[in-house]
């Protein structure tokens, strides 16, 4: 089986129907979809703006990374779920026709790089920089770019509602 027909497969599934032609599946959980990503956004830019170099009132960064991660990972597994369910939609055309689309998977797959590189380097030695302004350069630069890319994220979402060929 191919690629080609393994996304097929999809789109032909029974979500995949329900969600092109029901009337309101798709409405309801790209409502949710973007909802999940304000708070996936909001939780991290929280972090991200503490990482570039501005001090939160009384909590240092291992302190905001602590208590946001969990809301962060809840509301991104939301919008994954709720995600690929408005994929099985259109999936070929998503796949192989909508460059928005396929750009925003790239910059989901260099987030994710970003915060697993910041996680095995610079949150290992969260305790020599936590409270310590101004925050180390490599610190920065892992919070600019994590927010930068989550911006982009969500441009590209909405670019792919306005530009998708079968829109």
């Amino acid at each position: 089986m191919s690629f080609a027909d393994i996304i097929q497969s999809i789109e032909d599934s029974s979500i995949g129907t329900l969600m092109r032609e029901g009337a309101t599946a798709f409405p309801w959980l790209e409502s949710t979809h973007v909802l999940a990503i304000v708070i996936v956004l909001g939780t991290i830019a929280i972090v991200d703006l503490r990482l570039v170099g501005y001090p939160s009132h009384r909590r240092g960064a291992r302190q905001l990374i602590t208590e946001m991660l969990p809301f962060t990972w809840v509301a991104f597994v939301f919008a994954l779920i709720t995600g690929l369910c408005l994929f099985t939609a259109h999936a070929t055309q998503y796949t192989f026709e909508s460059r928005p689309f396929q750009f925003k998977m790239l910059v989901l797959a260099l987030a994710g790089l970003n915060m697993a590189f910041f996680h095995l380097t610079a949150y290992r030695r969260i305790i020599d920089w936590d409270d310590r302004l101004p925050t180390p350069g490599a610190v920065k630069l892992a919070g600019l770019t994590s927010l930068t890319l989550w911006m982009i994220v969500v441009f590209l979402g909405r670019w792919i509602g306005f530009s998708a060929p079968f829109a």
